[in-house]
């Protein structure tokens, strides 16, 4: 008998069994139950990513209990297992702690050991505080734009400001279109340049801004965005800003002789003009210009730019950046708030801490919350001292399970339908369905307690 116990402790290294002595003076075998060898995500760890899974190792083959009770936060799940791993199959959501618990009666080995409760946790929190700059990029900002600046700091993670576009370039369309079918106005207008070289006209005056000036006064605030036209070609009058419709060169758009250059200081003198005139009504604005200058590039291979302001490169797209930014401060312009916007992976392209204060990303058909939101964390990440705001969207979740998920932006903006908007006194205008965000969208919005929209916007002035 000795020696068959001396030889099943031999083989105790590979099955867990061991041998002791009975009462009786004789040696029995002893039943080791599976043991827990690791766990994914490991016990404690912080920060996880929401498309990890949850797997825990044994150190040998398992089966399940036909009465297993396995949870994650005291809620039951479903589970797979494969050789000696248990799959948790359940969704996880970002800021969350998350406890997995597995009863004594859920696992076992093949030869009917059950292994003992186990229980671990983790969590999609970060530890990285936010930590946002203090000051605005703009030296020696006017009142309203610091006011602005510290409304959208004091609300960051807490709440999430409402905002609509206009119906292409200087209307406030959208947002009557949005407070017929909710009731309420978004609480940032936001407008758009793009008809530069054609204003003023009887069509599109941008120094018409009676209505900005009433939307400022009810307490809404003031965004806008530059979709920048240049010739097609030199001396051409056909303008553009898709990078394959024009041979204007970005990376000539700052030397000093080129026609690129002639053409951008002509334009930068004639929006800082229209920006002047928000300025001396005291108005702040949220700029936007330059948007989305990566383009694909970092998406995939033989990804490209879409436009032309970062068609040559990222190099070339900081130099005009910061170049506008110093042509803006030459004219004290003073009343800006700077926002640039990411396409993700493109860190070559950001312009630097000293010359952005708020980090925008643009997204489109995406119904995923859970994907928003690891976008909107990789994003703070990787700039963890500026604001992170959804800068356009559309055909994308709900804002209330975007923020269920923990993609806590500080404002949102659907993009315009154009043929929904465009005349306010068309019948289609009175419809609920949109291309970007119908209705049903916007009322699920407006009645989430953190989403704030104008009647709650305290004055700024």
């Amino acid at each position: 008998m000795k020696k068959f116990c001396l030889f099943f402790w031999a083989v105790t290294v590979v099955s867990g069994f061991g041998c002791e002595e009975n009462n009786g003076g004789e040696d029995i075998v002893d039943n080791i139950s599976p043991q827990v060898e690791s766990v994914t995500p490991s016990d404690g760890e912080t920060g996880v990513s929401l498309n990890s899974k949850i797997v825990i190792t044994y150190s040998e083959p398992i089966t399940l209990g036909n009465s297993h009770q396995i949870a994650v936060n005291n809620k039951t799940v479903d589970v797979s297992v494969n050789e000696n791993q248990l799959n948790i199959e359940t969704v996880l959501e970002n800021n969350t702690d998350y406890s997995v618990t597995i009863s004594a009666i859920s696992v076992l080995d093949l030869a009917k050991n059950y292994a003992e409760e186990f229980s671990f946790s983790f969590s999609t929190k970060t530890n990285n505080p936010i930590e946002i700059s203090a000051e605005l990029v703009t030296k020696n900002p006017s009142k309203e734009a610091e006011n602005v600046y510290n409304f959208l700091k004091e609300n960051y993670g807490q709440k999430v400001i409402s905002a609509s576009m206009s119906n292409v370039a200087w209307n406030i369309n959208e947002a009557e279109w949005i407070k017929q079918h909710t009731g309420k106005y978004p609480a940032i207008a936001s407008f758009d340049y793009i008809h530069l070289p054609f204003s003023p006209a009887n069509w599109i005056d941008y120094s018409e801004t009676a209505f900005i000036e009433e939307w400022w006064n009810n307490n809404g605030l003031v965004c806008a965005s530059w979709h920048w036209n240049v010739p097609s070609n030199q001396g051409s009058d056909n303008y553009y800003f898709y990078a394959d419709e024009t041979s204007f060169k970005a990376s000539n758009a700052t030397i000093e002789g080129t026609w690129e250059n002639e053409i951008v200081k002509a334009d930068l003198e004639k929006i800082s003009s229209y920006i002047k005139i928000l300025k001396e009504k005291n108005i702040p604005l949220i700029w936007r210009p330059l948007h989305e200058a990566a383009g694909n590039i970092y998406e995939y291979q033989a990804g490209e730019a879409w436009f032309w302001w970062g068609a040559n490169g990222a190099e070339a797209f900081k130099q005009l950046w910061i170049y506008m930014f110093n042509y803006f401060r030459e004219m004290e312009l003073d009343n800006l708030i700077w926002v640039w916007t990411t396409q993700t992976n493109d860190n070559d392209f950001y312009p630097g801490d000293n010359y952005v204060d708020i980090i925008g990303r643009d997204v489109y058909n995406n119904s995923d919350a859970n994907s928003i939101a690891e976008q909107f964390s990789s994003i703070r990440n990787e700039y963890p001292n500026k604001i992170v705001t959804l800068s356009e969207m559309g055909n994308v979740a709900t804002i209330s399970s975007q923020w269920a998920a923990g993609a806590k932006w500080a404002y949102f903006m659907p993009w315009y339908d154009f043929e929904r908007t465009n005349n306010l006194n068309e019948a289609d205008f009175n419809q609920p369905a949109h291309q970007f965000a119908n209705a049903d969208w916007w009322i699920d919005a407006v009645n989430q307690s953190y989403v704030i929209t104008r009647d709650q916007m305290p004055n700024l002035k």
